[in-house]
């Protein structure tokens, strides 16, 4: 028999889409882990309209387990905002959030209760990067590179040292009011705990590649995450957030002109060629990385327009940019020996420019007057 545990009663809230393969193997594992605990348990699934079955699923689980299901059926589809739905339509206060792929182990739950009941925090959250933690080893390099990067982007916004986990035990009555909430994609947890201002003990935990199914982890989704930890990073750190991510953003930029001025010189272009060339590539993805998330709630002005402004600024940009480059590996041999100093050197100067004319012209807030000012004719 399993020792009884402080916490009597546990809603198991689980966010799936096409996710049918994974539920009864998810029952099965939850009711092994608590069936002798001596807790009142629930599963909710929150369902974000798959129709793949799952709801047919859940109705046989349901005759044997305490499982339910929620479905929502809207046109937007988000695992943050299907986990929101899961908190207020729980049966009881103390929640477990978790994935429906198995990837987060069902064993470690007890261990989150107790982690929450025994060190008083808000938020016991499993954790693949603390000590103890593990992942996969079926990841691939380019899977652990990405999921490093949004952690490290994560980590100034709280003291975890895995902020982008989706496992984690809380009590509901401490989180802050679901209704104040602005989640984008998957990263409930971190949502919370900024915005909550939750304290977070980790838990290690062994984090495993999903069975069945494939990965919800898209181009789209990336781009949610981004916009998620903009806003977050707005909420955390005010006026300054907009600089630090407009830099964040420029760095992914930078990696982009390295790649193309080095990519260029191997396939036998003049480095200076390379450097006037390798910056276009590098400017365009900064422009639709600000489009999307650094300026996204400021008003778009026609396209055309814009762009012709977006055009002017990168030119002003790029002449910093090359100048620099140009002046530092023609004037000094120091800077000639080592030219990819000399492009860093550009780079950040230009880049100085760029987000200042940036903020002041191109993605500028309209004036009241602008905004209502009538078309010429218009209402005549």
């Amino acid at each position: 028999m399993g020792t009884p545990h402080p916490h009597r009663t546990l809603s198991v809230v689980v966010p799936t889409f096409r996710e049918a393969a994974n539920l009864p193997a998810l029952a099965e594992r939850l009711n092994e882990a608590l069936g002798e605990s001596g807790i009142n348990w629930e599963l909710l699934l929150v369902d974000d309209d798959s129709n793949d079955g799952s709801e047919a699923i859940a109705q046989q689980l349901a005759k044997r387990l305490p499982v339910r299901m929620a479905v929502r059926r809207e046109a937007s589809r988000d695992l943050s905002l299907s986990v929101l739905q899961g908190i207020g339509l729980a049966r009881f206060d103390h929640l477990v959030v978790m994935d429906a792929d198995l990837s987060h182990p069902p064993e470690r739950i007890i261990d989150l209760l107790r982690a929450l009941e025994e060190d008083g925090c808000d938020l016991a959250l499993g954790s693949r990067y603390a000590t103890g933690g593990t992942l996969d080893r079926a990841w691939s390099p380019w899977r652990f590179l990405t999921s490093r990067l949004a952690t490290l982007l994560a980590q100034p916004l709280t003291h975890c040292a895995d902020p982008m986990s989706g496992f984690f035990a809380t009590d509901r009555r401490r989180l802050p009011d679901l209704e104040q909430l602005r989640p984008i994609g998957y990263k409930i947890a971190l949502e919370l705990v900024v915005r909550g201002d939750l304290q977070v003990k980790e838990v290690p935990i062994g984090f495993s590649e999903r069975a069945t199914g494939t990965s919800k982890m898209n181009a789209r989704q990336w781009i949610n995450t981004a916009r998620h930890l903009h806003r977050l990073y707005r909420h955390r750190f005010g006026g300054w957030a907009r600089a630090l991510w407009f830099a964040a953003v420029g760095a992914s930029g930078f990696f982009v002109d390295v790649l193309f001025y080095l990519g260029l010189q191997w396939a036998g272009v003049n480095h200076q060629v390379a450097r006037a060339l390798s910056f276009w590539p590098a400017a365009s993805w900064n422009w639709a990385l600000h489009r999307r998330i650094t300026f996204r709630e400021h008003p778009h002005r026609p396209p055309t327009r814009q762009w012709a402004e977006f055009v002017a600024v990168s030119l002003a940009g790029l002449s910093v940019n090359l100048g620099t480059y140009l002046a530092l590996t023609g004037w000094t041999d120091f800077f000639d020996r080592y030219r990819l100093l000399a492009l860093t050197c550009g780079f950040f100067l230009g880049g100085g420019v760029n987000f200042l004319m940036s903020s002041l012209y191109v993605y500028r807030r309209q004036t009241a007057s602008s905004l209502t000012q009538t078309p010429s004719g218009a209402g005549s």
